[in-house]
């Protein structure tokens, strides 16, 4: 008798278990009841957290650390990789400017900054890259990405003449952008901003509206944001505003677009090209992943979603493992075969990880019974 193959490919678990853990206890929940089966373990990004990883795994290079700012202006150490090609450079945003680096709180909402994003893009352009792609998820943000360009040699200025402070909220006082200082490398390199969302930068899916609230914006402060974003696309011309990743990570997949010349392509495709899901999803008799909410947010550009997507094309069925479910409009439920959500399976005392372990554990056994 031949042994069933699962693919066990899940995303991080936001602030809980980073996708390699994840992947770790669900290899766990699935061993305890069945040694047997065959496991494929691929940990999944989407240009958020773990996309560094996941890119590494898939195609291997060198990780490189350095010590940039925080989203408050702290000094924080973030990770970048050169792949073995030695051309292609790979920046995660959140590993500098991310939400894990900030108590998210209305004023920090309005002030967090992408410039230690940019300063990881000035360390890949240092170092010859050919092609830069910058991961855009898992932000604390909602600036443009007008920090990591400021660290890139651009100048943000009032009527004035003088330099914004930092954050998203100055944007209302933009008057122009000079770009005469930008890194000389920024317009040799091919720029991609990949993107775990197809939001627009403006409206109920944007950047302020849809995003902000998880960043410690309160009702003012969404407002502020985006009336700040809509003048900052006005004065940057606005020409790529409505681009779908151009909400991406604060907005700041429109600030790539609009003053750095970037492409925007879907973080989960990347990584999915690089891993060979295609192909992995194809030997899979059942595809496993999750995720740390089951939201409205998971179709628009999710690694989860974009990989229900595709087994559902080859007719695998693919089981979510979420850490709550929001049932509120727009959620996709029929994008999976069963969503399993942790919140109600969670107890005093017991990690996210053994809980993710034993729900998987008794996902397995169920399963195995009725096709045993």
């Amino acid at each position: 008798m031949i042994a069933p193959r699962w693919l066990v490919a899940p995303q991080e678990f936001k602030g809980t278990l980073t996708a390699t853990e994840a992947a770790e206890a669900m290899a766990k929940g699935v061993r305890e009841v069945s040694p047997e089966v065959v496991l494929d373990i691929a940990p999944l990004a989407d240009g958020g957290p773990g996309t560094v990883d996941a890119l590494l795994s898939g195609t291997r290079g060198e990780r490189r650390v350095c010590q940039v700012h925080g989203p408050l202006g702290q000094l924080v150490e973030a990770a970048w990789a050169l792949l073995e090609d030695g051309r292609t450079a790979v920046v995660e945003m959140a590993a500098a400017s991310g939400l894990t680096h900030m108590e998210p709180t209305p004023s920090n909402a309005r002030r967090a900054s992408t410039y230690g994003a940019g300063q990881l893009m000035r360390a890949a352009l240092d170092a010859g890259c050919e092609r830069l792609i910058v991961g855009l998820g898992g932000s604390a943000t909602t600036d443009g990405g007008t920090g990591a360009l400021t660290a890139l040699g651009y100048r943000f200025l009032d009527e004035a003449g003088h330099p914004l402070p930092p954050g998203g909220a100055a944007l209302s006082a933009l008057a122009r952008v000079d770009a005469s200082g930008r890194h000389p490398r920024l317009g040799q390199v091919e720029l991609m901003g990949a993107t775990d969302v197809t939001s627009s930068l403006l409206g109920p899916d944007g950047a302020a509206r849809l995003f902000s609230p998880q960043k410690g914006a309160d009702a003012s402060t969404v407002e502020v944001l985006e009336a700040a974003l809509a003048h900052f696309a006005s004065v940057a011309g606005d020409t790529s505003s409505g681009w779908p990743g151009a909400g991406a990570a604060g907005g700041f997949g429109f600030g790539l677009t609009a003053l750095a010349g970037a492409r925007l392509v879907p973080g989960y495709e990347l990584v999915s090209r690089a891993l060979g899901l295609e192909r992995r999803v194809l030997l899979a008799e059942v595809v496993l992943t999750g995720e740390g909410r089951f939201d409205r947010q998971t179709s628009l550009g999710k690694g989860p979603g974009g990989l229900a997507r595709l087994a559902r094309e080859h007719g695998t069925p693919v089981e979510l493992f979420a850490g709550s479910v929001r049932r509120d409009d727009g959620l996709e439920l029929d994008l999976f075969h069963t969503v399993v959500d942790l919140s109600t399976q969670a107890r005093p005392g017991v990690s996210a990880a053994d809980v993710l372990r034993d729900a998987v554990a008794r996902w397995t056994a169920a399963r195995l019974k009725t096709t045993r």
